[in-house]
């Protein structure tokens, strides 16, 4: 079994869609990016390429590659599990934490669940996925931006 931890952060601006967890969250401002710039996923894609020791998200998927641009992270995700499975692993569980201000995250939460379980081919049971504010505190507390941490459990197949 491997551990593999993933963090991002991306900046709010107003004309994005937000996207998180392949869910599409009504709010003014959206996270810029290459991608569709879901924090959420790409830590959890950073979490599982780093608990096999295949590098990271950056690396697989270049923001200077044009095929990437506004792609859907959860297609992302969908490859990573590809790499994984063809290096011999296996998705054991995910937990993450979405780090915002605003909006309100709790709503979303289950279909986010889905989402990422879907693309893994693995059950909802393990996905975890929390959301928190920083009591006004830093980046996210500014509603500058949001981040994301994500710690994973794979193994081999």
């Amino acid at each position: 079994m491997r551990i593999g931890i993933g963090y991002d952060v991306h900046r709010l601006i107003e004309g994005r869609k937000l996207i998180l967890g392949g869910v599409a969250i009504p709010f003014e401002k959206g996270l810029l990016g290459h991608s569709d710039a879901d924090v959420l996923v790409h830590a959890i894609n950073d979490a599982l390429l780093g608990a096999a020791a295949l590098g990271d998200i950056g690396t697989h998927f270049p923001d200077t590659d044009i095929k990437y641009k506004d792609i859907s992270s959860i297609l992302l995700l969908k490859e990573v599990k590809k790499i994984l499975s063809e290096a011999g692993y296996k998705v054991v569980n995910i937990d993450s934490v979405i780090c915002a201000e605003r909006p309100k995250l709790s709503p979303y939460i289950n279909e986010m669940r889905e989402n990422i379980a879907a693309a893994l081919t693995i059950g909802k049971n393990r996905v975890s996925i929390k959301a928190t504010t920083t009591e006004k505190l830093g980046f996210e507390g500014r509603e500058e931006g949001i981040s994301s941490q994500a710690v994973c459990l794979i193994e081999k197949l």
